[in-house]
């Protein structure tokens, strides 16, 4: 079962969110350190990420699934958010550079009709990068952050299901060192967990990401897959209805 959009939107605005964000979008600059001229999709819950993105790609959008709701993004400006369903995604074949999955996969059920989607949208030669909760790590086991939800991966079945699904992994790497705890002690300690943690080892990280490329000698049966394209749904008020707006 998805989280609630209401529920994220709560839980990034907390002490412990925005320490868990910063730690994680640093690893995802690392990864991903300039994305000028790209076309950049996030899916699930992407949007508290997408801040340094959006001042440098052709365009940012960000899709998110009807199970979990929708909210307005960015706080000014047109809206760049909509709601779907994520194996049926409203875009051109071939049309995105790159794709961003955060609270998605490990509630996709199945995994693999999202995956194959994100292939039949993603360019030549476009990557994805998945951040799922580790299967060995603290966060997994508290049910009152994002990561306490879904199905947790190891390194080793992220990979394979990247594989699986026709696309290459490049790279895997962990995040999220800090305990899922809401002390004051502890947040302000979160810069130095985050420089030990890459030490320790990815048994004790949160989160776990993975980059893969589309392998574009695949063959995917496009015909099968000309069905009506059902509209996007614009963020107009949060889903289930709340007034609360994301923090751009």
């Amino acid at each position: 079962m998805r989280p609630d959009v209401t529920d994220l939107h709560e839980f990034y605005g907390t002490p412990l969110g925005q320490r868990m964000r910063r730690a994680l979008l640093r690893r995802i600059r690392e990864i991903w350190p300039n994305l000028a001229g790209q076309r950049l999709l996030g899916l699930g819950y992407a949007v508290p990420y997408f801040r340094p993105f959006s001042e440098e790609t052709e365009r940012v959008l960000a899709l998110m699934p009807a199970s979990q709701g929708v909210m307005h993004w960015p706080r000014e400006g047109p809206n760049l958010t909509a709601l779907v369903d994520e194996t049926e995604l409203p875009l051109a074949d071939y049309s995105i550079d790159r794709v961003l999955l955060v609270h998605c996969l490990e509630t996709a059920e199945p995994s693999g009709p999202l995956l194959r989607e994100i292939w039949r949208v993603l360019a030549p030669g476009g990557r994805i990068l998945v951040v799922v909760p580790n299967r060995s790590g603290l966060w997994t086991r508290f049910e009152h952050t994002p990561f306490g939800q879904g199905r947790p991966y190891s390194q080793s079945q992220l990979s394979r299901l990247l594989r699986d699904n026709d696309f290459s992994p490049l790279l895997s790497a962990s995040a999220v060192f800090l305990p899922p705890s809401h002390r004051r002690t502890l947040l302000r300690m979160a810069p130095a967990f985050e420089r030990f943690g890459r030490r320790w080892g990815n048994r004790v990280a949160g989160v776990i990401l993975a980059e893969a490329v589309k392998q574009v000698y695949a063959v995917t049966p496009l015909a099968a897959q000309r069905r009506r394209r059902r509209r996007l749904m614009p963020a107009i008020r949060p889903v289930p209805a709340t007034r609360g707006r994301i923090e751009s």
